[in-house]
């Protein structure tokens, strides 16, 4: 059986490509995000291609923003698709809208708390609050489960703090941000290996460039697979 515990994101510029990525990566993988990149390259017909035609577990990052009523309507929509998790950001009012949306699925809404690629000088640029990165992603992580998220986004750095919230007791905890021992780590700067990320509390892992970059993308994603399993 296929460990869905990896999640291969398929930030390449199409459904075409994406698809051919799939294919070269066959039954190493069952589980895929789709991100904003794809939206307008085919992303929701990529979607219902992987689930309807190769049985696959599908991701849909949106990072859904906005009044209470138009999340929940977008939500709806989305509800319709047998997606398996959709993100919205981890404002309590966008959760607890995004939540009423998925009323009736399946679809699982994980809240996201600071992005991966963010330090706390970006923070500081966009006029967050002083205080301890891993602290404000810990405390964002526990507002947004205590209004009904079914996980959270968040950094390996941060995956086992969350963990140990009371709130997150069979609560998921999803993490971007993994790169593979002597990966480059592009735009990323809170990152962890695939095991460390798992070790630390984390359900499942996001990893893109170092599977779809690489000369062999099935040998790539058999790796990162092989050590989760050591995890």
């Amino acid at each position: 059986m296929t460990d869905d515990r990896l999640i291969v994101a398929l930030d390449v510029p199409n459904a075409v490509e994406a698809l051919a990525l799939t294919s070269q990566l066959g039954d190493t993988v069952s589980f895929y995000k789709i991100g904003l990149g794809m939206l307008t390259g085919g992303g929701l017909a990529l979607a219902n291609e992987l689930i309807a035609e190769h049985g696959k577990r599908i991701f849909l990052d949106m990072k859904l923003f906005d009044i209470g009523a138009t999340v929940e309507a977008a939500v709806r929509g989305l509800s319709r698709f047998d997606l398996d998790f959709l993100t919205v950001h981890g404002d309590p009012h966008v959760v607890r809208a995004a939540k009423e949306g998925a009323a009736g699925s399946d679809m699982k809404i994980l809240a996201v708390t600071i992005l991966t690629s963010l330090d706390r000088g970006d923070l500081d640029d966009g006029l967050i609050k002083p205080g301890d990165m891993a602290e404000l992603v810990v405390e964002r992580a526990a507002r947004a489960l205590d209004a009904g998220a079914d996980g959270v986004i968040a950094s390996p750095q941060e995956a086992g703090a969350i963990r140990a919230l009371p709130e997150a007791a069979g609560r998921l905890i999803v993490t971007p941000g993994v790169r593979p021992a002597g990966a480059d780590l592009g735009d990323q700067k809170r990152v962890a290996t695939p095991a460390g990320a798992i070790r630390a509390g984390a359900d499942h892992i996001v990893v893109g460039r170092p599977v779809w970059q690489a000369k062999d993308p099935r040998g790539a994603a058999q790796m990162i697979l092989d050590e989760v399993a050591t995890a």
